[in-house]
């Protein structure tokens, strides 16, 4: 086993029991004051939560790791769809109909902005003019992480996600507070309720949505 396989099968590890929020359980806990016997429906708030606010925003927002290939096509700088990185971990130049990949050197690229910048915009991978590559010929593959450690987000995007993961406990509690839609077919409190993000939420969101540069 390769050392990236390794290191891979142990970030895996790690992450099974991992809850995939941007907001901590504890803090949850903490702010609607409830003990243990909520986790099972806390958890589940906070990961639809975090789920709704990424499709929303149409990006991954929690830190993982990425693999992406990139064709050449002249342009020295080439934007990788996931943000904000925090690592390169390796890139690679590939020949068109060669399964050998080359590894490039940290002193052949440059990433913009600073990798950990936390810079809410796509970074770019900027390749030394110094490479002799041919457009159309060679694509780049690079290794990186990017985004938000979980329990650790920007506070206006933790924020967010705990509004959003207590508006869910309401719904699924059957109040009706802080939610939007309407009743249909007459039945109890929380009965047939269409459901929608509400609109105070999507507006503080639009700032992570996906940019296109």
């Amino acid at each position: 086993m390769s050392k990236e396989q390794r290191a891979m099968s142990k970030e895996k590890k790690v992450g099974i029991n991992a809850l995939y929020s941007l907001v901590s359980l504890e803090d949850f806990k903490a702010v609607l004051c409830i003990d243990d016997r909520e986790d099972k429906l806390s958890q589940f708030c906070l990961v639809t939560a975090t789920f709704s606010i990424e499709a929303y925003c149409m990006r991954r927002l929690l830190k993982k790791r990425y693999f992406e290939n990139m064709p050449f096509w002249g342009d020295y700088s080439l934007t990788l769809t996931h943000y904000p990185v925090t690592e390169i971990i390796a890139t690679y130049i590939r020949q068109r109909g060669n399964t050998e990949m080359t590894l490039l050197e940290p002193e052949m690229y440059t990433v913009v902005p600073d990798c950990g910048s936390g810079e809410n915009w796509p970074f770019a991978l900027l390749l030394s003019s110094g490479l002799r590559i041919e457009r159309g010929e060679y694509s780049v593959k690079a290794v990186y992480k990017a985004g938000y450690v979980a329990g650790n987000a920007p506070p206006d995007l933790a924020s967010v996600c705990m509004e959003l993961a207590v508006w869910n406990m309401n719904r699924y509690k059957g109040r009706r507070i802080g939610m939007t839609g309407s009743v249909r077919g007459g039945g109890k409190d929380g009965e047939h309720f269409e459901l929608s993000m509400p609109e105070n939420v999507k507006l503080l969101l639009e700032p992570y949505r996906r940019r296109v540069i």
